[in-house]
């Protein structure tokens, strides 16, 4: 099977699980169940950032959706024969990305055959992500995704839309989305620091109120990402 056909298959699976088919506690082993990837990558910048996020926002999806989630995060490289098996790729971290011309044209590669990735900047990535994002599409443009997208209630009501967790340089929250025709290929959360509020509540003291709020937004952005 081709790669942009297998890529294909498992999001149609996924997509399945997620619409018709409850989880059963159970039921299914961890290699049934729908995982977040999250994507290592070179350049100093700590990609290993906020450990306990991914899998509290896997255990939340589990309870407040229909997606059969798993308890753990996977973690790939873009240039790991198992990229193809992840049909959503996170990333995240404080300092510098950096992807060879192979790397980029893989993920340009996994992006257009059904791929998605997002990118949650955990202060300190901004620049270095715009800059191999450039490598990876060089003539698409971030756009901003108003708060009447379908993101922002698509599953949970957000009309408010990006919520901001912390406060870093006091800028506003933004979802910026890049895209391949109508699909949504990348969200960018900018200035929100979505993964601070999906770790463990002790970490950093957020309100129960903002940590909720953030999951909420990333269950919202799993289930867009699967069904759009």
């Amino acid at each position: 099977m081709s790669a942009v056909r297998a890529a294909g298959a498992l999001r149609g699976a996924v997509l399945a699980a997620a619409v018709l088919v409850p989880a059963a506690p159970g039921q299914a082993g961890e290699t049934d169940l729908f995982t977040i990837a999250r994507l290592q990558y070179d350049g100093g910048g700590d990609w290993y950032s906020d450990p306990s996020s991914l899998p509290n926002l896997l255990a939340f999806l589990a309870r407040h959706t229909r997606l059969p989630a798993a308890s753990s995060e996977a973690r790939v490289r873009l240039l790991d024969r198992e990229l193809f098996a992840h049909p959503y790729l996170y990333m995240t971290g404080h300092g510098n990305v950096s992807w060879t011309a192979e790397e980029a044209a893989r993920l340009r590669r996994y992006l257009e055959a059904g791929g998605f990735l997002h990118a949650d900047d955990n202060y300190g990535m901004d620049e270095s992500f715009r800059r191999e994002m450039r490598k990876v599409f060089p003539t698409r443009e971030f756009v901003e995704l108003p708060a009447g997208h379908d993101l922002f209630r698509c599953h949970f009501d957000l009309s408010g839309g990006l919520p901001k967790v912390h406060e870093h340089d006091g800028r506003r929250p933004q979802a910026l989305g890049l895209f391949g025709g109508e699909r949504l290929l990348v969200l960018y959360t900018y200035e929100s620091d979505l993964g601070d509020g999906w770790e463990d509540a002790h970490v950093h003291g957020d309100p129960e109120e903002v940590r909720q709020m953030a999951l909420r937004m990333g269950a919202n952005i799993v289930l867009y990402a699967l069904t759009r």
